[in-house]
């Protein structure tokens, strides 16, 4: 192989991983704290075009992380808390098509949706705590990941899901701050300060940026597929059973 041939398939190469690497940059603001995702715009494009819909229009705002599973996930996207339970849903768009290219690892965020329907995912997303390759990459044809959260910011996560948790009349697994077991005993209500509030989300850069340390881990299921058939209701909670595998899907 001559020098010139190799110059040109490194450069092929580079370019290549360069435009893997490539992200939009929002910027998540909780009552915890901050952190980023880079978006994955060039690989995921239907996904992330959804997830900036919801950032563009506000709908984001308010909302709150109403599951929590250490050392699995935290998800949220979905509710507001309006001074009291039941949390109410946050209108959503249309149902998306699955993009599941690549791996549930720690850090990466992912979007939730219905139990055997790969392409119902709308507006509630979650970050994966640990490497969740082994179930979320197969289950359902595969949780799309969409975006990544750098290693020194999944402090403000791993603190949501370090808080206790509770249930409330079939709201399972809510992590609240400033909350005790008395005053889950004495059936104290809960205030807006308990929960784990989104306050925005907004763009930071909207250029795709080559942002330093980004790397992505295909999916470990090379068979995963997103299919063509979008259906799927978009009423309902997003929920996360311990079964013999575990799933993320809404709950009735």
């Amino acid at each position: 192989m001559t020098g010139k041939l190799v110059n040109t398939l490194l450069a092929t190469f580079a370019l290549g991983y360069t435009s893997l690497a490539q992200a939009t940059i929002v910027e998540v603001t909780t009552n915890l704290g901050k952190f980023e995702i880079n978006l994955y715009d060039q690989s995921t494009p239907v996904t992330v075009q959804n997830f900036l819909s919801y950032v563009n229009s506000g709908k984001y705002d308010g909302t709150v992380m109403h599951r929590s599973e250490p050392g699995f996930v935290i998800q949220g996207g979905g509710f507001v808390f309006d001074q009291a339970l039941p949390l109410k849903a946050v209108a959503t768009n249309a149902p998306i098509l699955n993009e599941p290219k690549w791996s549930n690892v720690r850090g990466t965020v992912a979007m939730a949706k219905l139990g055997g329907n790969p392409n119902s995912a709308t507006n509630q997303w979650f970050i994966n705590l640990s490497n969740n390759a082994s179930n979320l990459d197969f289950q359902n044809s595969g949780f799309t990941v969409f975006g990544q959260i750098s290693s020194s910011d999944m402090s403000v996560a791993d603190a949501i899901a370090a808080l206790p948790r509770f249930s409330f009349n079939g709201l399972t697994n809510l992590p609240l701050r400033n909350y005790s077991n008395s005053d889950r005993d004495d059936n104290k209500p809960l205030v807006a300060d308990n929960l784990v509030t989104i306050e925005s989300i907004v763009v930071v850069d909207a250029r795709p940026n080559t942002v330093a340390g980004l790397t992505q881990t295909p999916t470990t299921n090379t068979g995963a597929a997103g299919g063509s058939d979008s259906s799927g209701g978009s009423g309902g909670w997003l929920w996360l059973l311990p079964l013999s595998v575990l799933l993320l899907r809404r709950r009735k």
